[in-house]
């Protein structure tokens, strides 16, 4: 995040980047009432119904979730399935499917627009925040795309949970408010210093400009996480990955998924290695391209079970 002062008017922004693997993926088609099957079916059902009453559908949906991001992690697994419900019934009746309508509709992004953002479009994205008077998600300000070669390691310890739901908003308010010299210190990284790196393909500016944006943003959260990194797991991850050689390093969202940047498949390959002889069974590493396009949608004839199917990667910010 870029900024929790809110001092100009704007509190939160931020910055981000999807991969395609740990990966959700939904069917949906219509039904006269909502159905779900899988993994988080019951906030799945939440969800389509919320955004059929937010457009006043008649209609229902059967909604089978096939593959799921894992939850309470930090990739916004809530988000891309609120968005990948609302997208699939969306296209089922016909009706707006642009990442901004469907936020609204099932009252998403109140906080992040990284998550929405990464739903319509690849690459990497900065948003600006978001005014407290507005019920407008954050716009999004940049969206760049990210060298072919570039690699992604995500590693999800599973002996620890981010903070979320009712817990995140309490430490939102609890938050004590970072100075303004960092707050700007950020705003002078990403500027001058991120955006350049990764226009001009420059990896060792690049992620060595994303692990000082971390170590400040992780001084920011500490009180609520309890350090730098949401446990001790996900420390010790950072610490192996960088000793492996990875470029940039970071925690996405509240964690415990940590990440690392490198360049090319031998590259990752290694540090994917480090990170699973940390984890040791407690837990999962994903080697990635970064996404360069957001949500699928695949739509089936009526003569299949399926229609339409709607894959989604995860964001990390």
């Amino acid at each position: 995040m870029l900024d929790l002062r809110g001092s100009l008017g704007r509190r939160f922004g931020g910055i981000g980047a999807g991969v395609f693997d740990p990966s959700l993926v939904v069917e949906v088609e219509r039904a006269p009432a909502v159905e779900t099957e899988g993994t988080e079916a019951g906030r799945a059902a939440a969800f389509a119904h919320r955004y059929l009453e937010s457009e006043g559908i008649r209609g229902g949906a059967r909604i089978a979730i096939r593959h799921a991001i894992p939850e309470h992690a930090g990739l916004g697994s809530g988000t891309q399935l609120a968005l990948a419900v609302a997208r699939g019934i969306a296209e089922l009746y016909d009706r707006p499917t642009s990442a901004a309508a469907l936020v609204a509709a099932v009252g998403r992004g109140r906080r992040s627009a990284i998550g929405t953002w990464l739903f319509e479009g690849g690459g990497f994205i900065v948003e600006g925040g978001r005014r407290e008077d507005e019920a407008r998600i954050a716009p999004l300000l940049v969206r760049l795309p990210i060298p072919d070669s570039w690699r992604c390691v995500v590693a999800v310890p599973w002996t620890a949970e981010g903070v979320s739901g009712e817990s995140e908003l309490q430490a939102f308010r609890e938050l004590p408010l970072p100075s303004l010299r960092e707050v700007e210190h950020v705003a002078h990284l990403v500027l001058l210093s991120l955006l350049p790196a990764l226009v001009e393909g420059d990896l060792a500016a690049f992620g060595e400009t994303i692990t000082t944006i971390q170590q400040i943003n992780g001084s920011w959260f500490a009180p609520a996480q309890g350090g730098t990194f949401a446990s001790g797991l996900s420390t010790e991850l950072i610490s192996k990955m960088r000793d492996r050689g990875a470029v940039g390093v970071g925690q996405s969202s509240w964690g415990p998924a940590v990440y690392a940047i490198t360049e090319g498949d031998d590259c990752a390959a290694e540090l994917a290695s480090g990170a699973r002889e940390v984890l040791n069974g407690s837990g999962m590493v994903y080697v990635n391209q970064f996404a360069r396009t957001g949500a699928r949608v695949t739509s089936f004839d009526r003569q299949t079970p399926r229609s339409p199917a709607v894959n989604i990667s995860p964001r990390l910010r």
